[in-house]
C-alpha cells in the first residue's frame, strides 16, 4: 500500500493533482482543502496517501494533513460513504469542524454538506461521534493579489469546482459573484472557494 507520496507537482485542479515521482505520474484525487494550500506547478510536494483498491482500479486520495487522512478514513468505514463523497465532504468543511459537528450531534451543518442528507448525517453521528479524534483546525491560505488569472477564467473554474462538489449551478454562481463584490482585494483561486463554500455552508 501506498502510504505517502513525494515528488514534484506537475498538474493540478480542483479535484486531481499529477505527482511526478522518479518520471512515473502518479494521479492522486484531493478535497479542497488540499488544493488551497499546495504548492505551484513545478515545485515539490508530499502528501499523505489513502490506497483504495477496487477489482477493477487502484485509486489514490491524498491529503496535506494527518487529520485530513484520519477524518477520510473514519468515514469510508461507515456504510454508504465512499472515497468520493468522502472527499467532498472533506472540501466542504474542515477536519476540526468536522469532528466538532461529530462530537456535538450538529446534524444543521451536516446537512449543510453537498450530498449529506439527515439519514446519512444521523449514521455519521451514530458511527463516529466516539471515536473523532481532538482535530485542530489548519489555516493554510495564501494571501493574494491582483496580478492572478482572468476574473472570468477563475470564476469560471470555480463554478466548475462548487457544481461538482454538488451545488446547484445558479446558487453556486450567485454565491461566487456575493464572494467577490465584497472583497476588497483580488482573490485567487482556492481563497474564492474557501470563502465562497463558507457563504454556502452558513
Amino acid at each position: 500500500m501506498i502510504a505517502s507520496i513525494k515528488g514534484v507537482l506537475t498538474y493540478k485542479c480542483a479535484g486531481d493533482i499529477i505527482v511526478d515521482v522518479n518520471g512515473i505520474g502518479y494521479q492522486v484525487a484531493i478535497p479542497l482543502s488540499t488544493f488551497y494550500i499546495l504548492p505551484e506547478i513545478g515545485q515539490p510536494v508530499s502528501l499523505h496517501i489513502h490506497t483504495h483498491v477496487k477489482e477493477d482500479a487502484l485509486q489514490l486520495y491524498g491529503f496535506q494533513t494527518s487529520e485530513e487522512k484520519i477524518m477520510f478514513q473514519l468515514m469510508i468505514s461507515v456504510s454508504g460513504i465512499g472515497p468520493r463523497l468522502a472527499i467532498n465532504i472533506l472540501s466542504g468543511i474542515s477536519p476540526h469542524d468536522l469532528a466538532e459537528a461529530l462530537a456535538r450531534g450538529n446534524l444543521t451543518k451536516l446537512t449543510a454538506i453537498p450530498g449529506i442528507g439527515k439519514k446519512m448525517a444521523e449514521r455519521l453521528v451514530f458511527e463516529l461521534k466516539a471515536k473523532v479524534p481532538q482535530l485542530s483546525e489548519t489555516d493554510a491560505t495564501a494571501q493574494v493579489g491582483a496580478g492572478s488569472a482572468s476574473q472570468q477564467a477563475m470564476l469560471d473554474d470555480a463554478l466548475s469546482a462548487l457544481v461538482n462538489l454538488g451545488y446547484k449551478n445558479n446558487a453556486a454562481a450567485g454565491a461566487l459573484e456575493k464572494t467577490i463584490k465584497e472583497s476588497v482585494q483580488a482573490l485567487t483561486l482556492e481563497e474564492l472557494l474557501k470563502r465562497t463554500l463558507k457563504r454556502l455552508g452558513n
